[in-house]
């Protein structure tokens, strides 16, 4: 039997992750099928599809990851929770504690940060 591949989400990333996960949808009764994936697994196959390129559809399920459809639908429900824009403010305020930010290489443009018309 091969061993499981290495995390690619480290324990520290998830600790900043697993607070920001919306809880479950409540389970409908009388429902069976498949248990549910744990969300730290998928968010190792949406890791593992986003940084190999492969297809949704073409993640192996015997790297535990759950199916690359289960991956894409909780990819596309913590997107629309915001988890992903608040992840993001969470890695910069860490990185910002820890002094590990240069913010004189920082820059915005228009497609950053909305430009009104008129204004000064």
């Amino acid at each position: 039997m091969s061993s499981p591949p290495p995390r690619l989400i480290s324990d520290e990333l998830w600790a900043l992750v697993e607070p920001l996960i919306p809880p479950r949808p409540p389970a409908v009764h009388g429902r069976t099928g498949r248990p549910r994936t744990s969300d730290r697994d998928v968010l190792e196959g949406i890791a593992s599809v986003l940084s190999t390129g492969i297809g949704w559809a073409k993640l192996p399920t015997e790297l535990g990851y759950g199916s690359g459809w289960t991956c894409w639908r909780r990819l596309h429900e913590w997107a629309e929770a915001g988890l992903f824009d608040q992840l993001h403010r969470a890695v910069l305020n860490r990185l910002g504690e820890q002094g590990r930010l240069d913010w004189s290489r920082a820059s915005l443009d228009s497609v950053s940060v909305r430009a009104k018309r008129g204004a000064s």
